[in-house]
């Protein structure tokens, strides 16, 4: 097989990325016209070359909805910056949480990277955010355009909506610049894949009361994999993002966006596990082969366009208010391979294919304000946010399973044009949401906060209702540092039941409660090295509800009905982890966290006592970077994912493991232009593993790959 290497712009993202290039100089003349004047007394401090600390990042924009220093945030957050993705030549969001041990990855199952935070799957409609709005993550995020990467653990109900127990991923994407930035970069693998991008930023006009950033990434790759046949699995990627900055006056201030990715990819639906016998818990097959045929493939085209105006009411209030337009459209061309522990017997696959086509549209109002009523302190946060969420599917599948040996070809003769589109889903939820962090002393902060929320299914009957609520103390015995508790709660729409077949069900229609999450958490957060180095610490106690919907048969009641529907099950998740990140001395810099985690079923009439799939006990990670001279720097890195289970059940294991990382770069100076060159070799010693995903789809570890990336700051 062989995926199409065309890509194609909307004409709808055209009109747009048009539309937004030539406000720039409509805003520049406004600005001219209006006479806006700048104080040329004013002055700002620009910082030439690295900065002072690029491991450690003092602030996170999502878990308070606002920049609120890390140290006065009751609750466990991580920031991953975008120079140590960079480092680490990472291509993918994986690549990126990697960084955090509490986030596990699961199955890489049809070109979609899934994940878990402290034992908890995230889901790809309410796991994931984009600067604080809900974000479709139903594809391999372009994470060239971020800044930054913020992991929010434990339950954010409160400020976001439904959303599960486990916690958030937010992506703060980069912002437009007042002083010019240009570059180029190209990196390559061992196996022939190759990306370029260009970043660049600046003002547009003298006043700079417009600034632009944009990005554009071209990526070819080549995968190890391959399927039966022997042709590879490939991928190609197109990304572009642009995003604009206008000062309308002194204190209001309209940022616009806009990005388009297009990705094309053979399609993998994972490696087999055996799950019986001597060889229980071994990869079925070759280690690098694909039970997909060649001829399967997937189409990802996403645009997301949105607006966000803040306007600086006062010295003391501020408002914030955005829009974003999430369109996404996939083809998924499949040929549905059924496990079985002896495929080389011949195994059944079921060609498909299937157009899907999902939009998110989000929205937002936030009002911040500082002020004191006595000797309080008050951060004060008054909001709401809302979704519109809506899909169709338009598919066809072949009538009936076909029998292949490995290597056999067939023709798939679907088409999803042949079929009529279903009718579509939708709804929409919307929230209310108040939040206080409180100083009562020097020594003494206190966060309150409530929500509310629905969420409403027209003419389906699954209507949901939750009321959210959030409390934290923080003690700070020394301006470095603090000790704090939470109680959070998180809540996910259930729907309704269902009647199916010709079963009937006594409680037909019936509302489902949300499944609820409760967290208890102590953490603590130092700042040593003056500030350099940030040390933190948690444990926490998470419990979900209304986990499980459980069907009983042959059970009538007095209406006759034999079948009873009803909710039951909790999922109880204890831990501990600590993190580190900053600056350690002059030349040393370093990352790295752990973390403990007990996970099982509770009250559950199947799974009693079981572990979660991809849930292990002990997980922990470290990259760093030493600076030989200032031209030259080593970074060493490892990863460690204890022992977890594939199934249910608890009876296939997946061994824990360690890969070992190394890199080095370079830099010179060529005519005042700030050159790079990088080596990284990832996975240093070759070692063999499992990642996520069950016995059924998971995803074999890369082995030894050698990088190699350039560079140029223009």
């Amino acid at each position: 097989m062989s995926v199409g290497t065309s890509f194609k712009f909307s004409r709808v993202g055209l009109a747009i990325v048009a539309a937004l290039a030539s406000s720039t100089a409509f805003a520049e003349e406004v600005a001219s016209e209006s006479q806006v004047t700048v104080d040329s007394n004013i002055e700002r401090i620009t910082i030439t070359g690295r900065s002072f600390n690029d491991y450690k990042v003092g602030s996170s924009s999502g878990a308070m909805r606002g920049d609120i220093d890390i140290l006065d945030t009751p609750q466990s957050v991580t920031v991953i910056p975008d120079f140590v993705t960079d480092e680490q030549l990472a291509r993918n969001l994986s690549e990126v949480l990697v960084n955090d041990s509490s986030v596990t990855a699961g199955s890489e199952k049809w070109n979609r990277q899934q994940f878990a935070i402290r034992g908890f799957a995230l889901d790809s409609g309410n796991g994931f955010l984009v600067n604080g709005h809900q974000h479709w993550s139903h594809y391999i995020q372009p994470i060239e355009i971020l800044e930054q990467v913020e992991v929010l653990k434990g339950p954010s109900s409160m400020l976001y909506g439904q959303s599960g127990p486990g916690g958030l991923v937010n992506m703060v994407t980069k912002k437009p610049t007042y002083d010019s930035v240009f570059n180029l970069g190209f990196d390559t693998d061992e196996y022939g894949s190759t990306r370029f991008q260009m970043d660049a930023g600046g003002a547009v006009n003298e006043a700079e009361t417009v600034r632009y950033r944009s990005v554009l990434v071209k990526e070819d790759t080549t995968y190890s994999t391959e399927y039966y046949n022997g042709e590879n699995k490939e991928r190609d990627r197109l990304l572009a993002y642009v995003a604009l900055d206008f000062d309308l006056s002194d204190d209001v201030m309209l940022s616009v966006k806009y990005d388009t990715t297009e990705d094309n990819a053979g399609l993998d639906s994972g490696s087999w596990l055996y799950k019986s016998g001597d060889k229980i818990g071994e990869v079925i097959g070759e280690d690098d082969k694909i039970w997909e045929l060649p001829w399967a493939f997937i189409d990802i085209s996403v645009q997301n366009i949105g607006a966000d105006l803040v306007w600086q009411i006062s010295d003391d209030w501020q408002m914030k208010t955005g829009y974003n337009h999430q369109q996404y459209e996939r083809r998924r061309f499949g040929s549905s391979p059924t496990y079985t522990e002896t495929p080389e017997d011949g195994y059944k696959v079921k060609p498909f294919d299937r157009h899907d086509d999902w939009q998110y549209k989000t929205a937002y109002m936030d009002f911040t304000g500082n002020f004191y009523t006595g000797s309080f302190e008050h951060q004060m946060l008054i909001g709401g946010n809302f979704l519109d969420y809506y899909y169709q599917q338009q598919a066809e599948y072949a009538p009936e399973a076909i029998t292949v040996l490995p290597g056999q070809v067939i023709d798939p003769n679907v088409n999803y044009l042949n079929a009529d589109p279903k009718d579509p889903s939708e709804y929409y939820h919307y929230g209310f949401y108040f939040q206080d962090l409180v100083t009562l002393t020097d020594n003494w902060k206190v966060l309150a906060g409530v929500r509310y929320d629905e969420q409403k299914k027209d003419g389906e009957g699954n209507n949901a209702y939750a009321v959210s609520p959030k409390f934290g103390v923080i003690f700070e015995p020394t301006d470095y540092g603090s000790v704090y508790v939470n109680y959070s709660k998180s809540f996910t729409p259930k729907g309704s039941v269902q009647e199916s077949g010709d079963k009937p069900d006594a409680n037909n229609d019936m509302n489902l409660k949300p499944e609820y999450g409760t967290q208890y958490e102590i953490g603590t957060k130092w700042e040593l090295y003056d500030g350099g180095l940030l040390l933190t610490a948690a444990v926490f106690d998470i419990n979900v509800e209304n986990r499980v919907v459980v069907q009983e048969f042959d059970k009538p009641d007095e209406n006759g009905n034999v079948q009873i529907t009803t909710q039951d099950g909790e999922q109880s998740h204890r831990g501990f982890e600590m993190g580190a990140q900053g600056q350690v001395s002059d030349s040393w810099f370093v990352t790295g966290s752990m973390m403990y985690l007990d996970a099982e079923y509770k009250n559950d009439p199947v799974l009693e006592g079981k572990t979660p799939i991809d849930a292990p006990e002990f997980s922990a990670n470290i990259w760093t970077r030493y600076e030989v001279t200032d031209a030259l720097a080593m970074n060493f890195g490892a990863v460690y994912v204890g022992e977890r289970f594939a199934d249910t059940d608890n009876t296939i294991t997946k061994d824990g493991f360690v890969r070992f990382d190394l890199g080095a770069a370079y830099t010179w100076d060529m005519s005042g232009t700030e050159m790079n060159v990088r080596l990284n070799v990832k996975n240093l010693f070759d070692t063999d593993y499992l990642d996520g995903g069950s016995y059924k789809e998971v995803t074999i570890g890369e082995g030894r790959n050698v990088s190699l990336a350039f560079e140029a700051k223009f």
